[in-house]
């Protein structure tokens, strides 16, 4: 577990569909975690993080959501109406895990781990991770992820 106390990867996560997913399945992927809510003045950005996605994706880049609650009681949906918001709304395809709580004493593990370097203010923080899970930055909520700040650190890492 030592070589792994760094690394996402160590962690598991509930897919919104309810089936377990190992973070280590994402082992040398540059990924982009996201805490995102349906209702949150910043729910376009799942648009842009779909278009960053499809751009990147072939050189083995992912994006994954966390639904969350914690701010502004913003993600009033759950499970199924997620996706189905994500997807019609946004064309979502990269993987929308379950709800979760991302700050505080009931924060999911990853968040818990994730917020060692940033702890998210608001819906829409977003998490790089490189190919070894390790989390090398960070880009708050109004940072939006088609741009070229974003853009160029992916690029780095892939």
């Amino acid at each position: 577990m030592a070589e792994n106390s760094k690394s996402i990867h160590q962690f598991k996560a509930k897919l919104i569909n309810g089936s377990e997913k190992n973070l280590s399945d994402y082992k040398d992927k540059v990924l982009l975690v996201v805490n995102i809510a349906s209702a949150c003045g910043f729910a376009p950005q799942l648009k842009e993080l779909q278009d960053l996605r499809e751009e990147y994706s072939a050189q083995g880049f992912e994006v994954l959501g966390f639904p969350s609650n914690d701010f502004g009681r913003q993600e009033p949906l759950n499970g199924k109406e997620i996706d189905t918001f994500c997807e019609v709304n946004y064309g979502v395809k990269f993987p929308v895990f379950d709800k979760i709580m991302v700050r505080g004493a009931h924060a999911h593990p990853l968040f818990k781990f994730l917020t060692q370097k940033s702890t998210p203010r608001w819906n829409f923080h977003k998490y790089l991770i490189n190919k070894d899970g390790e989390v090398v930055d960070y880009f708050f909520p109004f940072t939006t992820p088609l741009s070229s700040k974003v853009k160029k650190k992916i690029q780095k890492l892939l």
